[in-house]
């Protein structure tokens, strides 16, 4: 039998994912051993209250209040804690120790994580955060190594399974966003406060990450243009079905080429979208995320599976646990970041996309001659109208339109929906969705 080393590992945090991740990494000891070639000793799980109730029973000799000296002699460092701090000093502290850091927090590497990658590159030890996208789903890994010389033009995808089950049971069954809002959060989907979630907060912090890897250059979040799923209502699921598209909250990052004395740049943004119903994207259900990505050399590609979930994103991390004990097996200093490129990042006015566009206007000879003309005068195209009835409390009659447009500048067409707002023909801006994936 081969005497493999030891290799101490210390655990920040023992919930829904913590506790997953403890309990494997002491069931099956042995069979890591063997894919690792080391020992994964668990020496200690840092936790805030140590006689709390927890998922999974683990020894209660592991659990401490000390984070800080658990870290200390530590090889590999698990933090699961979330949130900004104390998570950002303790990985710090155990970067400067001289230990190798696993994480799943991208909020605080949407909002720290230059100064992370820095500091691990400082000591020569590696960061690595596969759990932070799309739980289970392997795609930060093959943006950062696998796909690392080709050349990536456009990623987007679903990355928040909160926002798909809810837009998913809305298109399928015709449910009130309320109701399912509420049936998430009873099923553990949505938090008790799901503004993250709906908002698009949650996927704009992946967003960033996702990015950051595909185009080699720091993306701050605050440069992810943001918008949620809030306004979304029976009437938009509607329109979006009888024109043959589904609508998905999705993060897209994009290439945008140099034109127009423009030099090229990048565009991060999240908000819902349209998608054409045999899209791959749009067979996505229930709270399941896919990221699909598109490169110069590879061509199209689809990664699909459980976007979250205790277990599920556990194996994440100790897939990443693994490639971290192989490395100090193998010598030498971690593998840095690529992200050190200096591209522009390009406000949203800057895109080019087709849109659907619902106006209530007032139900008079004209109107449609009026909209035509704004639209026209912002150059921006219609494809496709299409107007209804409807009923009123006020005894007033008003028109819906639906209107679907050619490729136009998000600029233009910002400008264009203002002044259709403050025309005197149109009541409302119901929605304004734009089209991805063609």
């Amino acid at each position: 039998m081969i005497d493999h080393r030891t290799l101490r590992v210390a655990l920040l945090g023992a919930g829904s994912v913590g506790s997953q991740v403890a309990r494997l990494l002491l069931e099956h000891a042995d069979e890591l051993e063997g894919r690792a070639g080391a020992r994964l000793e668990l020496v200690g799980i840092a936790v805030r209250n140590v006689d709390a109730q927890r998922d999974v029973e683990l020894p209660h000799e592991l659990f401490t209040t000390d984070a800080h000296e658990l870290i200390v002699g530590s090889d590999i460092v698990i933090e699961l804690m979330g949130g900004i701090e104390p998570a950002r000093t303790h990985i710090l502290d155990a970067l400067q120790s001289g230990a190798d850091v696993i994480t799943g927090n991208k909020a605080l590497l949407a909002t720290h994580g230059a100064e992370i990658f820095d500091a691990a590159d400082q000591v020569g030890a590696s960061v690595s955060y596969e759990a932070a996208v799309a739980a289970a789903i392997p795609i930060l890994r093959p943006l950062k190594d696998s796909l690392a010389g080709d050349f990536v033009t456009r990623i987007f995808g679903i990355v928040n399974g909160t926002t798909n089950y809810i837009l998913d049971r809305m298109d399928t069954e015709g449910a009130d966003f309320a109701e399912v809002l509420a049936d998430a959060q009873m099923l553990g989907y949505a938090e008790a406060d799901p503004t993250a979630d709906v908002e698009g907060y949650d996927a704009a912090q992946k967003a960033a990450i996702l990015a950051s890897l595909a185009f080699h250059t720091n993306v701050p979040l605050e440069a992810v243009h943001c918008e949620g799923i809030s306004s979304i209502g029976a009437d938009a699921i509607e329109n979006a079905k009888k024109a043959g598209y589904v609508i998905k909250l999705l993060a897209t990052c994009e290439r945008l080429p140099a034109e127009n004395g423009e030099d090229a740049a990048i565009s991060v943004r999240v908000y819902p979208a349209l998608i054409k119903r045999d899209h791959p994207l749009a067979s996505v259900h229930g709270g399941n995320n896919a990221v699909y990505v598109e490169a110069a050399a590879a061509g199209p590609l689809m990664f699909y599976g459980a976007g979250a979930g205790g277990v599920q994103t556990a194996s994440a991390i100790l897939g990443d646990v693994v490639s971290a004990a192989r490395r100090h097996i193998a010598g030498g200093v971690g593998v840095g970041e690529s992200a050190r490129g200096t591209q522009p990042i390009a406000d949203i006015g800057r895109i080019t996309t087709r849109y659907q566009i619902t106006l209530d206007v007032t139900d008079e000879q004209g109107v449609l001659a009026t909209v035509a003309t704004i639209l026209n005068e912002g150059g921006v195209s219609i494809a496709t109208l299409e107007q209804t009835a409807v009923e009123t409390n006020d005894g007033e009659s008003r028109a819906r339109l639906v209107i679907g447009t050619h490729r136009a500048r998000e600029q233009a067409l910002s400008a264009t929906t203002e002044r259709l707002a403050e025309s005197g023909v149109v009541e409302r801006v119901v929605t304004v969705l734009r089209v991805e994936g063609e």
